[in-house]
């Protein structure tokens, strides 16, 4: 592949890197494209190689002339959530393929643009969703799979985002769901997707709960946080703020963001407790499938530990699954949690049994580096490779869920499509 990768913020390293690093003898990084200037040439020195002009560098403004320039074939797309869906249009009306960060979108007009130019160009749409590779997650679709429980007819699914983590989304460009479609697009998406890959299945109606709690003006007056200002640098109350982020303190976060503040005026560490916040920090969603199984889904943003809870029910037993993570960078102090993954089978009129959890090495329990290899090594997993209709049925739950809290009212997936003229995924 020649590929062009557009935007060059934190999780861009991680493609930028393969790229360039073990997968370079197959691969070649053509471009870089970023809105932020200063940001771009960051990402070009990474990977400047002595004596070469160094890789091509675009502004945003100039993505079109990038792909008609440089002959890539392949756009790796890891910008804001609302960008998505404009680059992936215009890639694949360029003839490139396309390997997006989730989600792939965030809204069905946009869905809608996605899915007829993907229709009209036959090019193909790949969504980066790296929990699928995880062992622990693959052993679990296997267990699924074989009818280990009988049929699966409901599960329950609580994700935990821990204080350092779920803070982090209130001041970064997330905060606003305009730009992000909030938690439940955002990040749910994963969790989504996982359920429409363990079941075979596609959700079909929603109904969904939620509100700011934990970071929000009334939790800054409880705290004493009274007069803050619109960011940690500088504020007056940080001292005693529980939630303080320094930008400076950190080699990577100063480089990234501090420094490159003076091109485009973007703050990341803008004060989680802004009334114009528009992100939810506590989330209930009950789901009905199209093969009928049901599941309840909750995520906390504030919780005391980083990590994931999902019992399956099925119609010989239960399967229940507990991952504590700990990975990322985010600024802030975790207690000294070890990671841990444990997985327990409960058959009917047997004890339980602890199974035997497969592990690999890396983040997000062995899962980035295991999506690397099968999209830029020997590839070819059908199993776990995520097209264009997976991300937009992981995203129609979030959608679906958005809409549901708006209205107060259970949302049937397929009226929701029906209103915005998309006819098939």
């Amino acid at each position: 592949m020649k590929v062009a990768l557009v935007g060059c913020g934190s999780r861009h390293q991680m493609f930028r890197n393969a790229l360039t690093g073990p997968y370079a003898d197959r691969h070649e990084l053509v471009a870089l494209c970023d809105s932020n200037p200063y940001r771009l040439s960051l990402s070009a020195a990474a990977v400047a190689k002595p004596g070469t002009n160094g890789i091509a560098t675009y502004l945003s403004a100039d993505f079109d002339r990038m792909l008609a320039e440089q002959g890539a074939d392949t756009v790796l797309i890891s910008t804001p959530d609302n960008t998505h869906a404009g680059y992936i249009v215009r890639a694949l009306e360029a003839g490139c393929d396309v390997i997006c960060e989730k989600p792939m979108t965030i809204d069905l007009p946009s869905l809608r643009q996605i899915l007829a130019a993907q229709d009209r160009t036959g090019r193909k749409v790949r969504v980066a969703f790296n929990y699928r590779y995880a062992p622990a997650r693959q052993q679990i679709r296997a267990l699924l799979a074989a009818g280990t429980i009988g049929t699966v007819t409901g599960l329950d699914f609580r994700w935990h985002l821990d204080q350092v983590h779920g803070s982090d989304y209130f001041r970064r460009w997330h905060r606003d769901k305009a730009n992000s479609g909030g938690l439940f697009v955002h990040k749910a998406t994963h969790h989504f997707d996982l359920m429409n890959w363990w079941l075979g299945t596609t959700p079909a109606a929603i109904s969904a709960s939620g509100g700011r709690h934990a970071y929000s003006p009334v939790r800054a007056a409880e705290l004493g946080l009274v007069g803050h200002g619109p960011r940690c640098t500088g504020c007056p109350v940080a001292l005693r703020c529980p939630y303080p982020l320094d930008l400076d303190a950190d080699k990577r976060l100063a480089a990234l963001y501090r420094d490159a503040e003076a091109e485009d005026g973007y703050h990341r560490d803008q004060c989680i407790f802004s009334p114009e916040i528009t992100l939810e920090d506590t989330l209930q969603a009950q789901i009905r499938f199209a093969n009928g199984a049901t599941a309840n889904y909750s995520l906390t943003a504030y919780a005391p530990w980083e990590g994931l809870e999902v019992m399956f029910y099925g119609t010989g037993g239960q399967l229940s699954h507990r991952h504590v993570e700990v990975h990322g960078v985010f600024g802030g102090k975790r207690p000294k949690e070890k990671q841990s993954v444990t997985t327990t089978l409960h058959l009917a009129g047997q004890d339980p049994t602890n199974l035997a959890v497969p592990k690999a090495q890396g983040d997000h329990g062995g899962a980035d580096p295991l999506m690397l290899q099968d999209i830029f090594g020997e590839g070819g997993s059908e199993t776990h490779a995520s097209d264009h209709r997976a991300g937009a049925w992981s995203i129609l739950a979030g959608i679906a869920a958005n809409a549901a809290l708006a209205s107060g009212q259970v949302e049937e997936i397929g009226d929701l499509l029906a209103q915005v003229g998309i006819a098939r995924i």
